[in-house]
């Protein structure tokens, strides 16, 4: 029976120095990010510290979209007639000022048009005056009533072409006030009706083109707008009138002032919403499809914060240092927000309240606690 006791005593012992093994381990995983440092070190980092503070900071809304062009603003360019590109100069990107010559056109049913307007218009004169003729000698019974209303109905009629014609010439840029016989022509020019940019060039040359063919698209810059897709958890938050900071992934560092100036009231299959939005000042460097990334200021609240010197980044997570004594320094993970002149959210910040938290030398700090997991 003595036995007995001793053999559990020393398990028991054992365990317990086990126990007391772990519980060192454990106590020294959490402390390997701890930095104590020398005098020496401590004077050359030119550490200061700072508390978390209360700042009133704008609530900021991500987003992202595209450039994109409203119909009215999108212009298709085709000749009603259909007929040969017989010369044009334009390319995607060029700049056209309204009523300039964007091509020009030829085809036989342009001679054939301008003959048979003339031609009704020779004929109508004729009609005019025959009916004049025929007017005066019904009133002196000279001619039937019959003959007289023959005579008026062939010039209703032709007065009808002719006003037709006329129409048809103006489809093609064709003034018919100023055609005569001297100056009919086989070639149209078709002009511009917006100052703008070209976008497509669906033509060459030599090409023969019906009327529904389209053989330039131009963009009225005027109205370029920002489409931005925005969830509907979100859409709340947003208001007309919003003002909206966008840049392109390539150069994150030019901002695009914007307004919003439409919200959509339709929700997507995706749980996204339209919200469009006017450029302040528009960049003729902004082409319609480059997409965007856009900020938000929704609204102003009070939230802790720190100075954006005081975060580290470290495997892709972000640390502060607060100071637990004179010389050691502990590495605490957190949870950022939003940023606003050159101060950074703080998520979950009870944690760190009345600590001394480095702001200068955290970079030093955090070199320093790098070397020594190498070391170790």
């Amino acid at each position: 029976m003595k036995n007995l006791f001793i053999i559990i005593a020393m398990v028991f012992i054992a365990g317990c120095n086990n126990k007391t093994a772990v519980q060192e381990k454990d106590t020294a995983t959490d402390t390997s990010h701890n930095v104590i440092l020398t005098d020496a070190q401590l004077k050359n980092a030119g550490i200061e510290t700072v508390t978390v503070s209360q700042k009133e900071m704008a609530i900021t809304l991500r987003v992202n979209g595209k450039i994109d062009v409203p119909p009215q603003n999108l212009i298709s360019v085709s000749v009603p007639l259909g007929g040969y590109l017989r010369s044009t100069k334009l390319l995607p990107g060029m700049h056209v000022n309204k009523g300039e010559v964007l091509a020009t056109m030829e085809d036989q049913q342009y001679v054939q048009l301008q003959q048979d307007y003339l031609l009704a218009k020779s004929r109508l004169h004729f009609a005019e005056l025959e009916y004049q003729r025929q007017k005066e000698l019904n009133a002196g019974q000279a001619s039937s009533d019959k003959v007289m209303q023959q005579a008026q109905a062939e010039t209703a009629s032709l007065k009808i072409m002719v006003s037709a014609l006329a129409e048809k010439l103006k489809l093609i840029n064709v003034n018919p006030g100023s055609l005569t016989v001297n100056n009919i022509s086989k070639s149209i020019n078709i002009y511009s009706n917006i100052t703008g940019y070209v976008s497509k060039v669906n033509v060459n040359i030599g090409k023969y083109v019906n009327a529904a063919d389209v053989l330039f698209e131009l963009i009225n810059p005027e109205d370029i707008h920002l489409n931005l897709m925005v969830f509907e958890k979100d859409v709340s938050k947003l208001a007309i009138g919003q003002k909206v900071m966008a840049f392109t992934n390539t150069n994150p560092a030019k901002k695009y002032p914007c307004e919003i100036i439409l919200i959509s009231k339709d929700i997507r299959e995706e749980g996204t919403s339209e919200v469009h939005c006017h450029f302040e000042l528009y960049d003729k460097a902004l082409l319609p499809g480059t997409y965007m990334n856009a900020i938000v200021e929704t609204q102003s609240g009070i939230t802790s914060v720190l100075p954006e010197e005081c975060i580290v980044s470290y495997q892709g997570k972000e640390y502060v240092f607060t100071n637990n004594g004179k010389r050691e320094f502990a590495m605490t993970e957190i949870k950022t927000g939003n940023k606003e002149n050159g101060f950074i959210e703080i998520l979950e910040a009870d944690a760190l309240k009345d600590k001394a938290i480095v702001s200068k030398g955290a970079y030093t700090l955090l070199m320093t606690s790098k070397n020594k997991e190498e070391e170790e």
